[in-house]
This record gives C-alpha cells, structure tokens and sequence, in this order.
C-alpha cells in the first residue's frame, strides 16, 4: 500500500511539472490539449511505450522518479533560455545547425574524453590505489545524442511526401545482443578479447542524397582483455576443419567461471559506422576513432598470478598488444550483407535485430565471428503518412 501511494504521489507530482510547460492536461483522456503524447516523449527521451507507462501511472517508483529529474531540468533550461538574449536564440541567418559539424565536435570530443581518462587511471588511479572497474565512458556520446538543444535525428516533418526515406525508422539507440570472444595471435599464447558490451546511437545520413538509404551509428564499446593461465595455442578455439571459425563451446562459455581465465584488462572503445539499405539488405562497414585500455589492479592480479614475474611479462605483453595487434581492430571492419529486419522498412520496430557475420585478420590470422544489434530505443515510433 506505501509504494502504490508514493507513485500515486509521483504520478501526480509528474503531470504537475509536465502542465507547466505543455499546458492543460485531460485527465479522461490522459493526454495534452496542446501537444500531442509523442513529442512529449521525443522530448524528454523516453520512447511512446515508456512514456505511456508513465502517463497512465503504471511505472514503477524509480522510474517516476528518473522522470522527474528530466522534467524538472527541461524547466531550469525553460529558465535559463529566457535569459538569453534574442539574438542569441534566433540570429538573423536561420539555418539548423550543421550536422557534420556537430558530429566532428562529438568525435573530437570523444577522443578527449578517452585520453583524460587514461591520464586519470594512470596518474590518480594507481596512487589511490583503486581496483579498476568497468565504468562507461560514453557520456559525451550520450550527451550529443540525449540533449534538449541539439536533436541530431531527422524528423517525420523533415521526411519527403512520398514518405521513401527508410533510414527514418532505424534512428535511436542500439546495444550489442550477445558478447564474442576473439584468441589473440601472437608470439606467445594464452591472450583472449572479450567484446562485452556496445551502445550505439544511430541516425539518418541527412547530409547525403541518398534518398536516406545511408545510415550512421556512433557507439561506444565496453571490451575486456583475459590471460589464460594454461596458455593453450590458438588451434585449441578454432573449430576442427576450420582455421578461421571460432568454437562454439568457447564462444559462449563464462570466463568468470572458469579459473584458469584472469581479466586483465578492459578496453574502451569510441568507433563509428556507416550502414547502407539497398532493398532488403544492409551493408556494414566502420572503424575504431579511439581507444583506452585500463588494466585491473595490480593487487588482485597478483593474488591470482600468486608470481610477480608472470605479472610483469604480462603487463608488457599487453602493452605491445595496444600498440601493435590493436590497430588490427582499428582497421575498417569487413561484413556481409545482413537481412534487413523487415522489408517494409516502416514497421522497424523496436526489440528488431541487425546481425552481421564480419571477420577481420589479427596479423596474419583471420578470424569469423558475429555482431548483432538489437532496438532498444526507437526514435519514430510512428509511421510516415
């Protein structure tokens, strides 16, 4: 009964803040007089399903109180914008912002972010002595593509009558679906890259016409570096009669589980991507903008090293794996053709797949292995009519 009425509370505090900037709320109705449910959510980032929890108070405690937090800055930003000049807001030469430019300020600003934080963990880090994590840094990222100002997408308004422009329904936010695993090849054995998470946001190429058959996603990558103690040779992870197929024993299994795996490192990844609809299939390609590995803590490494000599042999081979093989994972990626994941591209929806078969060489090693993206945030739920 406590938690039905704070959400009930909640509820009612929401749609209190939500009627001072959209005006006059239909209780019966549970929408606006004046704007219309999806551009209520377009503006607070929230999907139409997410927000019609919210609307119709059935989200949860934690969700109406993240909501509030959004509604109450997009006011203090209300605020905060009529104090700026008109000039400032409606200069005389009204042209949207370029969004080439705003997308090599987010680039530029990624890379800045990726090398502050090495500076961080490698001179503030060590000396506090702090265990390394895996805490995300995509918060430039996130902030050019989930801000009140700038919206990078492109519109329904902006779309062409005949309403042919498919890249429309791809625009939002997608996460990798499954991890991979991926044997180093090197001189010595016994090095493995995890690729564990990726969010990426997509939006129309607007700036090509293309007739919005092209695509971009910018996405930050989460990946992990692991030494196994047992230092098997690479043939033991490839499938028998195959050199360039990974197993599929070792692909899904849980190296957290297995004690002969040590996590040595995470890496952070900012990479970009081009996708090319042509009828039914889209094409893949894109490459690493930049990167930072972050090495677990010397201390729990040597726990379970128990030889500090192993340590440091390890460290170094992981440095010249940043320096050399990595740059193997910068080269352009290389993928088929995937299935679009409906022909008709209007009813892309969210919870949709795009799964590509990719391999690329580590040195002279060439391996197979599957990326799939999964919808988790459309940004035009709608169709166009």
């Amino acid at each position: 009964m406590e938690s039905h009425k704070n959400t009930e509370d909640l509820h009612k505090k929401f749609i209190a803040k939500l009627a001072i900037r959209y005006g006059v709320f239909d209780d019966l109705t549970n929408k606006f007089e004046s704007t219309s449910n999806s551009i209520v959510a377009r503006d607070l980032f929230y999907s139409d399903s997410q927000f019609s929890r919210l609307i119709n108070n059935t989200a949860s405690e934690g969700e109406f109180k993240r909501a509030l937090g959004n509604i109450e800055r997009l006011l203090v930003l209300d605020r905060l914008k009529e104090g700026v000049p008109e000039s400032v807001i409606n200069p005389r030469k009204k042209e949207p912002l370029n969004r080439n430019i705003l997308f090599l300020a987010i680039g530029v600003l990624g890379l800045l972010i990726i090398l502050s934080s090495l500076y961080f963990n490698k001179f503030v880090g060590n000396k506090n002595g702090n265990v390394a994590t895996s805490d995300s840094r995509y918060d430039m990222l996130q902030w050019g593509f989930e801000n009140n100002f700038i919206q990078p997408y492109v519109k329904l308004k902006e779309l062409p009558k005949d309403c042919y422009y498919p890249c429309y329904k791809y625009q939002g936010k997608w996460r990798l679906k499954n991890e991979y695993k991926i044997p180093f090849y090197r001189e010595r054995n016994g090095f493995h890259y995890v690729a564990k998470e990726a969010i990426m946001y997509a939006r129309c190429m607007d700036e090509r016409d293309d007739r919005g058959e092209s695509f971009e996603g910018y996405e930050y990558q989460k990946h992990e570096i692991w030494y196994d103690k047992r230092e098997f040779p690479i043939d033991s992870f490839i499938t028998k009669g195959s050199n360039t197929q990974i197993r599929d024993s070792y692909n899904f299994s849980d190296l957290n589980e297995d004690e002969n795996f040590i996590k040595i490192a995470y890496v952070h990844t900012f990479f970009r991507t081009e996708f090319k609809i042509d009828s039914s299939l889209i094409s893949r390609t894109g490459k690493a903008l930049g990167r930072d590995i972050e090495f677990v803590n010397d201390k729990l490494l040597k726990e379970q090293l128990k030889n500090d000599g192993s340590l440091v042999g390890i460290k170094d081979e992981i440095k010249a794996i940043s320096i050399n093989r990595l740059e193997d994972y910068s080269k352009p990626i290389t993928c088929q053709p995937t299935l679009a994941p409906d022909v008709n591209f209007n009813l892309v929806e969210e919870g949709d797949e795009m799964s590509f078969n990719c391999h690329f060489s580590i040195g002279h090693f060439i391996v197979n292995y599957n990326k799939t993206y999964v919808f988790q945030d459309q940004y035009i739920n709608n169709y166009c009519r």
